[in-house]
């Protein structure tokens, strides 16, 4: 539920409502032009995440620690920025910025001068999202951001859990990564889970966690059955995608990021991890992703 201090901020079109919680920057509410929910709830009892904000990290790093120079840093899961109250830095009936910077709690655990703003922008039936990550301070800042949307399993349309797939803009013939019991990217590759572009949805496929794409042919997808509307995700610019529920929950995620967790056995400098990008001072670098809903 809203937080009566830090309300909800809501944006609309005549064909799309959104409503984004300045906590994490989350977007939570997604509804169609008919009042359609189509983003998970937050139910805590299976997952309380709607649409968490990736940052500085994606997945595990090993450990739950990291090494930066000679000293070693502790860092969650995903980082810390979906449990950081942003800043409404503007706001208007179909945009929305917020901003998260660097402090005295951040810098114990990543200790580089950020702002990182998150823009939501209604269009029509699309909801386009920026994030910029800005390095405010006088090093190269090592970073990685990503979305993690979890869109409703079935569909609010009528069309049974079993006939759900995600069909890619192009085929996806390369190996597929996993996790391995710790959290951390296991080495073997996996055969592709999609067939003449579709990836059918069943719970097997989430039994060992996320499956990730790190040689992504596509950058965009659609999620939804053969008949009846369906959800086109757009990411331009990410470098990986994760597909991800716990196995029987009612949602799906659909997971665009730069960056990745750590390699299984990875030992290096956190400057060196797989998949990070280098920030240089005073510049900035983005990940974009717009959802459409089709057919509605």
């Amino acid at each position: 539920m809203a937080d009566s201090h830090n309300p909800w901020v809501a944006l609309s079109s005549a064909e799309l409502h959104v409503e984004v919680n300045p906590l994490g920057a989350q977007l939570s509410i997604l509804r169609d032009r008919s009042g359609h929910d189509l983003l998970w709830n937050g139910d805590p009892s299976v997952w309380a995440g709607r649409a968490p904000i990736l940052f500085p990290t994606i997945g595990e790093v090993a450990g739950g620690a990291y090494r930066l120079g000679s000293k070693t840093y502790h860092l969650s899961r995903h980082g810390f920025a979906r449990g950081k109250l942003f800043e409404v830095v503007s706001a208007s009936a179909d945009s929305a910025t917020f901003r998260l910077k660097a402090d005295e709690s951040t810098l114990q655990i990543y200790p580089f001068q950020f702002e990182l703003d998150v823009r939501f922008t209604v269009s029509g039936a699309t909801l386009a999202v920026t994030t910029l990550v800005r390095n405010t301070g006088k090093e190269n800042m090592p970073a990685s951001v990503g979305y993690h949307p979890a869109f409703r399993w079935p569909l609010p349309y009528g069309r049974p859990r079993a006939e759900h797939f995600l069909e890619f803009a192009n085929d996806e013939p390369a190996p597929i990564r996993r996790l391995d019991k710790t959290g951390l990217l296991a080495p073997e590759p996996h055969p592709t889970p999609v067939a003449h572009r579709r990836m059918m949805l069943q719970d097997s496929l989430f039994e060992n966690d996320v499956v990730i794409f790190d040689q992504l042919h596509s950058h965009s997808v659609t999620f939804g059955a053969a008949s009846g509307p369906r959800i086109r995700l757009d990411y331009p610019n990410a470098t990986y995608l994760g597909i991800w529920t716990k196995p029987g929950a009612g949602f799906v995620c659909i997971e665009p990021w730069r960056g990745i967790a750590d390699p299984t056995g990875f030992k290096g400098d956190f400057t060196t991890k797989p998949g990070i990008f280098t920030v240089a001072p005073g510049t900035t670098q983005s990940l974009e992703m717009s959802i459409t809903p089709l057919g509605t």
